[in-house]
C-alpha cells in the first residue's frame, strides 16, 4: 500500500471516529440542533467550532509548505464569486441536510457503521451527485 494510500485511509478513519465520537452519525442530534425554536441542541455547534479552530491553524501551517507532505502540488480553489450557481447548490444541501439529519461525511460513516436510515440516504446522495455531474457544468 503507498504512503498517499495509507494516508488517505488513516485521515478518513480519524474523521469517521470523530464524527462517531460526537454523535455526528445520530441523525437526532443533527435536527435537534435545527431545531432552534424547540428542543435545541448545541452538539453540533460545538464540533463545528472545533473544526472551524482546528482547520484556522493548520490551513496557515500546512500553505507555508512549499509541497504537500506526500507529493504533488497544492490545489487551492481560486474562484471566489457568490453566483447563482453557488447559492442554488447551497440551498439544495441545506435543505437536504435539514430533512433527513445526514451531510456526507457523517451518512458514509453511518452507512459503514449499517445505520438503516444511511442505507437510505447515501444511495440516494450517490444518485443526486450522478444526476448533478449529467446536468453539466457551465
Amino acid at each position: 500500500m503507498s504512503r498517499v494510500v495509507l494516508a488517505a485511509f488513516l485521515s478518513g478513519a480519524l474523521f469517521g471516529a470523530g464524527l462517531a465520537v460526537a454523535s455526528m452519525t445520530d441523525r437526532q442530534v443533527v435536527l435537534g440542533f435545527l431545531d432552534v425554536a424547540g428542543a435545541w441542541n448545541p452538539t453540533l455547534a460545538f464540533v463545528m467550532a472545533g473544526a472551524v479552530a482546528v482547520t484556522a491553524v493548520a490551513f496557515r501551517l500546512v500553505l507555508r509548505r512549499q509541497a504537500p507532505a506526500l507529493g504533488g502540488s497544492f490545489r487551492v480553489p481560486q474562484a471566489d464569486a457568490i453566483d447563482r450557481r453557488l447559492l442554488a447548490g447551497a440551498a439544495i444541501f441545506g435543505i437536504g441536510w435539514g430533512l433527513a439529519g445526514f451531510c456526507p461525511g457523517p451518512a458514509l460513516v453511518g452507512f459503514a457503521a449499517g445505520l438503516a436510515d444511511a442505507w437510505i440516504f447515501v444511495p440516494a446522495m450517490i444518485a443526486g451527485s450522478w444526476l448533478a455531474g449529467r446536468l453539466g457544468r457551465p
